[in-house]
């Protein structure tokens, strides 16, 4: 999951990872996809990791394409998977090169952090531009793994080969599940790029597409009678929302339940079940908002903790100017406002999470705004005859 500093990232992960244009002359991979990997290589030395960051390295600049490449193909491991937190931009050693090499039989391949569908769609463009067929055979091997990765229920783990661990649920988490669908909705929608995908990956893309979005909809949450949205984690067999981490219970999760609206809302002349879905959740938004409150960073001592040094607190006020707001993690049967503990301890505010968790986790968000204010323009496109607002 994610490392905290680079939390106001997530964003980045819902851009397409493809090749933007500085100016006609010199088109360049986008580096934003990739910002949350980066970060948390240069961010964290893992021992566990093929090789870590060094400092004062220099990077190679967007426009290098064949050299960012060569660093894709140089990290996609043997199933055509990527792992996780390595910068694809870095100027490697060339005794980094060979320890990345070495690895390649290690398959702790996953979508966690931007992985993954990120260089698959990079790799695409790169193979636009460049016409080298070993970006578009990589690509394809890409493809490959995520077809191989997913669920017949329809659904995407955050690791493939699964692990023995909660990365094994249906992974709605930091727009993992949406960077997967988009890529093949671009495919299915046969964007140029994508033209060197032959007929018959195409149709097992398309199968691909629609299993996930049948999952999509089978996952959305009926609480009450009421159609809600998602939990960021679905069990794999049940489709029940599922633990993740210690501090990261069932529930109705707000944040990422917002991005995958977002992405719904991207779909042109949708059907039935998409148009129930979106309302669903717009109307699940308007319900539980917030008002009147602002989460406020407060100086505090330093404090080292175990799995982190917390530097600052965080305090919840009243304020009668602020815009509305919603708690990540909703309470599944009573919709209270949730929290947790790493003792998997629920609690009712963030005063009774601990100061660790309290300033080191995102139990705030902003994100359903961006669905409640894409939704007129959206019904009045897509459902006229009816206006949930109203």
């Amino acid at each position: 999951m994610k490392f905290q500093l680079f939390k106001t990232l997530t964003v980045a992960l819902l851009l397409p990872a493809c090749l933007y244009a500085q100016d006609a002359q010199h088109p360049s991979v986008d580096p934003r996809p990739f910002a949350d990997n980066a970060g948390h290589w240069y961010g964290i030395a893992d021992k566990g990791n093929m090789i870590n960051a060094r400092p004062g390295r220099p990077k190679y600049p967007a426009t290098a394409l064949t050299d960012i490449g060569d660093n894709i193909l140089l990290f996609q491991k043997d199933n055509g998977g990527w792992p996780k937190n390595y910068d694809i931009f870095a100027i490697l050693t060339p005794d980094q090169k060979d320890s990345v090499a070495a690895g390649k039989h290690v398959l702790n391949t996953t979508y966690d952090n931007g992985s993954t569908y990120t260089q698959i769609t990079a790799l695409a463009g790169i193979y636009d531009v460049t016409k080298q067929a070993k970006y578009k055979d990589a690509a394809v091997k890409g493809l490959e793994f995520i077809i191989a990765s997913q669920y017949a229920n329809g659904g995407f783990p955050q690791y493939y080969p699964l692990e023995d661990n909660y990365s094994r649920h249906i992974t709605y988490n930091d727009g993992n599940y949406e960077g997967i669908m988009t890529l093949l909705k671009d495919i299915v929608d046969k964007k140029p790029k994508y033209d060197f995908v032959d007929e018959k990956l195409r149709k097992k893309l398309t199968a691909t597409y629609n299993k996930g979005m049948d999952c999509i909809f089978k996952t959305q949450i009926r609480d009450n009678g009421q159609l809600t949205v998602w939990c960021q984690q679905h069990d794999e067999v049940t489709l029940a929302p599922a633990w993740a981490r210690a501090f990261e219970p069932p529930s109705i999760c707000n944040g990422e339940s917002a991005d995958l609206v977002l992405f719904l809302m991207r779909i042109d002349h949708p059907d039935a079940r998409t148009i129930n879905a979106i309302q669903s959740a717009v109307v699940w938004f308007n319900q539980s908002k917030i008002l009147n409150t602002r989460v406020k960073v407060i100086p505090a001592p330093v404090m080292q903790t175990p799995f982190r040094v917390s530097k600052s607190d965080r305090v919840v006020v009243e304020d009668p100017t602020a815009p509305p707001i919603w708690t990540r993690y909703y309470e599944l049967g009573t919709h209270k406002p949730l929290f947790c503990n790493r003792d998997s301890k629920v609690v009712y505010s963030l005063a009774e999470v601990a100061r660790e968790r309290r300033d080191g986790y995102g139990w705030y968000t902003y994100n359903p705004q961006k669905v409640l204010d894409t939704y007129p323009q959206w019904q009045k496109q897509w459902a006229p005859e009816k206006n949930v607002l109203n």
